[in-house]
């Protein structure tokens, strides 16, 4: 791959993902195996005016051996160093960015139940910090192709080759790949206002999704609380793009207000295993009843890491004719999957879609309808006769979509 691709594509995600100020500080999280493109990054960052630039490496077989070896209760508390470094964090408000490029079945051979343990036992411990962190900071995640993920996307080719189209591939569905990424993005970030308005315009107080999977599932909505879709602004006034690549316009729905049924379109990617063939059943919001052809005990630690994690955090609206979905590719990584198409999440809501949320406290907008979690997942659920009709507060519908695409 060209360097002046991947450096284009670095700046981008420094510039446009998590816009650095002059002075801030950023933390990149990554695998071992990319040591290349996060030397680039990181010189990009400090061009955009980084103070520092600090790395915290990850690697799916260390992980593996950390679980295996180490007593859940000796896991799960927060180190006086860990407890140092989230301190330090509130008081400096990095940059976050986050580059994925693991094996997506690199940890199918993990104790399941014993990391379980260990993530239910950590998520309280952290939230106090995370809560306080909310809003304020820029993040921003981004992929690049590890190999045994480029193989598993491009099985018949090989280890080089499924590197070089995994590169190309994601280069071109993060507007990367031609032209000025950054001005790509700028244009598509208009596209997707442009719909949030219309939606927005709408006032809806109810979704329904219809498909021939069988799909058939209200989703109840928040006054107050906007469709949001691109770059975001952070409570200090600066503007970010988390997800590179983004398709998706979506709010956070009302916990409580779920009924019905809804099956998933797309493997879902999760601590390092797949789930397909999956499906969840609402009632008063929660998910009563469950069921996967693969991964069935998987959804059940999901749906038990804490209360809110068997309810909606998400509803996010992207038309079947997309550019990831268009090529064809299942890329076993939720990232790109969740916006091929229309995608739910269980778990935490988003707090920043409420309006005047800068102005309360979370546990104001938590009792207001947004869900809280420790967790939030997505999965992706549509099809190409994905139909959704939208009730605003007077009762009137609107086909929001017909058919997978939009109708507004």
């Amino acid at each position: 791959m060209k360097k002046s691709l991947l450096k284009n594509y670095a700046h981008l995600i420094a510039k446009t993902g998590v816009n650095i100020q002059k002075g801030q500080e950023v933390i990149i999280t990554c695998g071992l195996d990319q040591p290349e493109f996060i030397r680039l990054l990181v010189e990009e960052c400090y061009k955009l005016g980084a103070k520092n630039v600090r790395i915290k490496w990850s690697d799916q077989q260390i992980t593996i051996s950390n679980v295996k070896h180490r007593k859940v209760k000796e896991m799960i508390p927060l180190t006086d160093w860990e407890k140092a470094e989230w301190e330090h964090d509130l008081i400096s408000e990095p940059c976050r960015i986050y580059i994925e490029s693991d094996d997506p079945d690199g940890l199918r051979k993990m104790n399941q139940e014993k990391y379980g343990e260990f993530t239910k036992g950590r998520l309280p411990l952290i939230r106090h910090y995370r809560d306080q962190m909310d809003g304020i900071y820029q993040w921003c995640i981004a992929a690049v192709p590890g190999e045994a993920w480029a193989k598993k996307v491009f099985p018949n080719l090989s280890k080089k080759a499924a590197v070089k189209e995994m590169w190309e591939t994601i280069l071109k569905v993060s507007r990367a790949y031609e032209g000025d990424p950054v001005e790509n993005w700028l244009n598509h970030n208009k596209d997707l206002k442009a719909k949030c308005k219309k939606l927005n315009d709408l006032h809806l107080k109810e979704l329904h999704y219809t498909n021939s999977l069988g799909t058939d599932l209200r989703v109840g909505l928040i006054d107050n609380v906007i469709w949001l879709g691109g770059s975001e602004i952070s409570k200090t006034g600066i503007s970010f793009d988390p997800n590179i690549p983004s398709e998706e316009c979506f709010t956070s729905p009302m916990k409580g207000k779920a009924e019905g049924k809804v099956y998933s379109a797309k493997p879902l990617s999760y601590r390092g295993q797949i789930i397909d063939d999956f499906w969840f059943e609402f009632k008063d919001g929660r998910v009563v009843r469950y069921g996967a052809k693969k991964g069935e005990e998987l959804l059940k630690q999901m749906l038990e890491i804490d209360e809110g994690a068997s309810y909606l955090g998400e509803c996010a609206l992207i038309p079947f004719d997309s550019p990831i979905n268009n090529t064809g590719i299942l890329f076993y990584n939720t990232l790109f999957d969740e916006n091929a198409s229309c995608h739910l999440a269980l778990g935490r809501g988003f707090e920043n879609l409420m309006i005047g949320y800068e102005n309360m406290s979370n546990e104001e907008v938590h009792a207001k309808g947004i869900n809280k979690s420790g967790s939030h997942v997505d999965f992706m659920i549509g099809t190409k006769d994905l139909n959704i009709v939208g009730i605003d507060a007077n009762g009137k519908k609107h086909d929001i979509f017909n058919n997978g695409g939009w109708a507004i």
